[in-house]
């Protein structure tokens, strides 16, 4: 049986793929084309709700020595998984080019000074 430990780690590696995957898709893209491509939209928000889901997972020790507003990222999750209807995409738009960067650095340094 793996330790907690363990799957935190795995989650955070999960986390990492997703935000690669994201990066990805939107690498040669604009807003404009973003808002307009339905299947992008989908591959996006589904890689935002493994990230939450993933955050979950991982022990709350180890993310409570690692200052952010976790809290945003199961948010978003909750909002993709129940609120679907409610989403701005211009806002997923901000998330991806505002937030993701930190969040992609946040992750990078837990995986390094945690494990």
């Amino acid at each position: 049986m793996k330790d907690n430990r363990q799957r935190s780690l795995e989650r955070l590696r999960h986390i990492q793929q997703a935000i690669s995957e994201i990066n990805l898709f939107v690498k040669t893209v604009d807003k404009k084309y973003f808002l307009e491509n339905q299947v992008l939209c989908s591959a996006v928000l589904f890689q935002f709700s493994v990230i939450g889901e993933a955050i979950v997972h991982v022990e709350s020790e180890i993310l409570n020595k690692h200052e952010y507003a976790w809290y945003k990222v199961r948010a978003l999750r909750n909002l993709i998984s129940h609120e679907y209807f409610n989403i701005k995409m211009e806002a997923v738009w901000d998330v991806i080019i505002k937030d993701l960067p930190v969040l992609e650095q946040k992750i990078d340094n837990i995986i390094k000074t945690e494990f």
